[in-house]
């Protein structure tokens, strides 16, 4: 009797370890599948030490659902950005000042045209476009691009209808502006998208030159920052710098460097970002409202002719750690969350394209802590400027070198 009592005893706390065990082992997050070194093996730019584990060089992962990628397109020119209409085709830009809109087979529009013209020199041009909440009934457009005058250029936000015979824009015209004016071609972030309240977020860059860097810190200007605003071009009323003294009220977060991805996460609702840094440090930001994000105060890398950049710091009081970031550099542009669960362990997952670092970077998320890290179509040798979640369980992305790409289970 007293031998069942022990062993019973013993069987009792043995489960309530291996429980404690399970429990913990799904509050950490780890990715489902194949545990791997992390992918990233070359020397990192820096000496720089991650603020938390896990904040840059996670573990691996490698995707067990068999999934194929396929380029349904071809001859695109200058592609920037991807994105799905409410009747899962694809509206894609072109830098040069155009638009196309392919089928999720590969069948693809004559030019699109309408615009303004635009400043397509370097990292300008006609850039981001996303459909109106309503666009089913105003098929209206909105799309950022860099507008050129007189003054310099800037990251600017307009809207046009889609004509009934989809061969133009009607009546463009510009609703927002990002001041001040700057002469060169660098840095216009400019993604956006739709909340759900129907109101816009944008992101623009800080325009590269050491003269307009120190505006990403500067609540004055529109450099360097994800602003807000309605379909009018206005503030959103409740933004965090409303009726701040010398703040421009459609700033929603500062401190952005070359923000060129963005996203809303499909169960939490919450906006995530990814900008390039400099020699190192590219990111990936939840954003806050109101919060400074920190660049060119701190920063994860380095000028690129290997000096350091300001005090050469990558913490201060006050502003926010990227959630992970990459040294070397990724070169991220757009990005998506995969809302299917056609392939079961992408769902929620999030997919960044990669220029110079020629792939897609797919990140496993959890509890808002990337734990896992994979590298699609490294073999393409190709510019991946931007990724969209389609409605029929696969992505879409497009190249810098004029491909359309469709990626889905087999």
């Amino acid at each position: 009797m007293h031998y069942l009592k022990i062993t019973a005893l013993f069987l009792f706390v043995f489960m309530l370890l291996s429980a404690s065990c399970e429990e913990r082992k799904v509050s950490d997050g780890e990715p489902e599948g194949d545990v791997l070194p992390p992918v990233e093996t070359r020397d990192p730019n820096t000496s720089f030490k991650p603020a938390f584990e896990g904040q840059t060089r996670i573990q691996g992962v490698k995707t067990t659902t068999p999934y194929q990628a396929t380029v349904i397109a071809e001859g695109l020119v200058k592609p920037w950005a991807v994105t799905l209409l409410p009747d899962g085709r694809l509206a894609i830009t072109e830098k040069g000042g155009t638009m196309r809109i392919a089928t999720t087979n590969g069948n693809v529009s004559s030019s699109i045209t309408g615009f303004p013209e635009v400043d397509d020199r370097n990292q300008g041009g006609l850039l981001d476009v996303a459909p109106s909440p309503d666009f089913g009934s105003s098929r209206m457009l909105y799309f950022t691009l860099a507008e050129r005058t007189a003054e310099g250029s800037l990251t600017a936000i307009g809207k046009g209808r889609l004509s009934d015979d989809e061969t133009r824009i009607e009546d463009f015209r510009i609703i927002y502006r990002a001041i001040p004016y700057y002469d060169n071609s660098m840095h216009f972030g400019s993604r956006l998208l739709f909340d759900k309240n129907g109101h816009i977020f944008a992101t623009t860059g800080e325009r590269s030159d050491l003269a307009t860097r120190p505006n990403a810190q500067k609540l004055n200007t529109g450099h360097g920052k994800v602003i807000r605003i309605t379909t009018e071009g206005a503030p959103v009323p409740d933004n965090p710098f409303m009726g701040t003294e010398g703040a421009l009220p459609e700033i929603y977060s500062y401190g952005h460097r070359n923000p060129q991805g963005l996203d809303i996460h499909p169960v939490t609702g919450e906006l995530w970002l990814s900008e390039m840094g400099p020699r190192g440090g590219d990111e990936l930001n939840l954003i806050k409202p109101g919060k400074n994000y920190g660049w060119a105060t701190i920063t994860y890398g380095i000028e690129y002719n290997g000096n350091i950049i300001g005090e050469g710091i990558t913490q201060r009081e006050g502003m926010e750690q990227p959630v992970y970031y990459w040294d070397p550099v990724l070169s991220p542009s757009g990005m998506a969350f995969y809302s299917s669960n056609a392939i079961p362990e992408w769902e929620n997952n999030l997919f960044i394209g990669g220029l110079n670092s020629n792939h897609i970077a797919r990140l496993v998320i959890k509890e808002n802590k990337v734990v896992g890290e994979e590298r699609l179509l490294a073999d393409e040798g190709q510019r991946f400027r931007d990724v969209a979640d389609g409605n029929d369980g696969a992505l879409y992305a497009v190249t810098d070198e004029g491909r359309l790409y469709r990626i889905g289970a087999e």
